[in-house]
């Protein structure tokens, strides 16, 4: 079927406008100074101020920030990580480039994030941490997650990926944990083409960190008269991305609204839809909404539907366990199941209008 509307793309790159970051990004491409220094440490200042974290540390990506946080964690070959299949690859690629041996837990089949039930029943001696993706921009049940993790008195990592603007417990997302990435990948909240943010919440990890993504080298040392003590890796970010992430930053929170407008619009008016529910999370869950989910009654049907109205729509990532490279921790998943098998996302972003998300409801309202 064919209609006069543009399509409405699922996700959408954000950048801040021409005339204010050109110019910047020419002074320092031109500087003669494009790899890390003083605008990566502003804007690891800005972004800490930004998402509320004191102790943030900038990497190339969020894959290496998610590696970068293991280590700082602890994790060695042999340890084990409780982690979930529901997320992109990277979040348990990482586990894996650290040594760390996974562990799956099941989800909450009404949200698709990691079930607290289901990681008390995994933790065993070896556990060395959790790993907590917040699906959707949706926060996992921290408060639960937290007491889980003290009993076994192992840190978590919070994969944030998704999640730039949430809340939980009226604090910022991260808040809880001993390690928060932050994903500024193409497509995310707030991009810096790509990069990632790890807030730490003990500032003794800071220096590590530092070390740590730059050959195990103190980048403020004389070169020559260092000592290297530890494996490091080339996982700092450049003055170019962070001055695309420091123009950004002026720009992004009212794009981080939109979402959450538009997505708090969907959760009224997609309610009631026969073959139609929606994602419930905790009281205490405030989600930023980088894609809306629902979960469909014949699935399959919907996004057919949806595509052919020129609405954008994808399950988006594949379970992690049904991954060759992941095989050696298979297990029954019953949450998994229900909830993969039902779920969709569909746009909620800063391009989606108010006349775009009135015709995706009236659309879904027309059944498929």
């Amino acid at each position: 079927m064919k209609t006069d509307r543009s399509p409405i793309p699922l996700f959408k790159v954000f950048l801040a406008p021409e005339d204010e970051l050109m110019p910047r990004l020419r002074d320092v491409l031109y500087s003669g100074q494009i790899s890390e220094g003083e605008p990566v440490y502003e804007f690891e200042r800005r972004f800490a101020a930004f998402v509320g974290l004191p102790n943030v540390l900038s990497f190339y990506s969020g894959t290496a920030a998610l590696h970068g946080a293991l280590l700082l964690a602890g994790v060695k070959p042999g340890d084990e990580v409780i982690s979930t299949p529901m997320t992109a690859e990277p979040t348990n690629m990482a586990i894996r480039h650290a040594g760390g041996e996974i562990v799956w837990a099941d989800v909450d089949p009404s949200n698709g994030n990691l079930s607290a039930a289901s990681i008390a029943e995994r933790l065993t001696p070896r556990t060395r941490a959790i790993m907590v993706v917040h699906y959707g921009g949706i926060p996992a049940s921290m408060r639960t997650i937290r007491e889980a993790a003290e009993i076994a008195g192992v840190p978590v990592v919070e994969d944030a990926a998704h999640a730039l603007g949430a809340r939980y417990g009226n604090r910022p997302i991260g808040a809880f944990s001993e390690y928060t990435m932050f994903s500024l990948q193409a497509i995310k909240h707030m991009t810096t083409v790509d990069g990632g943010m790890l807030a730490c919440k003990d500032p003794a990890d800071l220096p590590r960190g530092r070390k740590l993504r730059w050959f195990g080298i103190d980048r403020q040392a004389p070169r020559t008269e260092v000592d290297v003590e530890c494996i490091g890796y080339k996982y700092h970010m450049n003055n170019v991305n962070a001055t695309i992430g420091l123009v950004q930053l002026d720009h992004v929170a009212p794009a981080i609204e939109r979402h959450i407008a538009n997505g708090r619009y969907f959760d009224t008016a997609l309610r009631g839809i026969p073959g139609l529910e929606l994602c419930t999370w905790d009281a205490e869950a405030e989600p930023s909404y980088w894609f809306y989910t629902v979960l469909a009654e014949r699935r399959d049907d919907l996004a057919r539907y949806l595509t052919e109205h020129g609405v954008g729509n994808s399950q988006a990532h594949k379970r992690n366990d049904l991954h060759s490279a992941f095989a050696s921790s298979r297990r029954e998943l019953p949450g998994l199941d229900s909830f993969y098998s039902r779920m969709l996302h569909i746009p909620c972003g800063w391009w989606v209008s108010d006349e775009d998300r009135e015709f995706m409801v009236d659309t879904i309202r027309q059944g498929w």
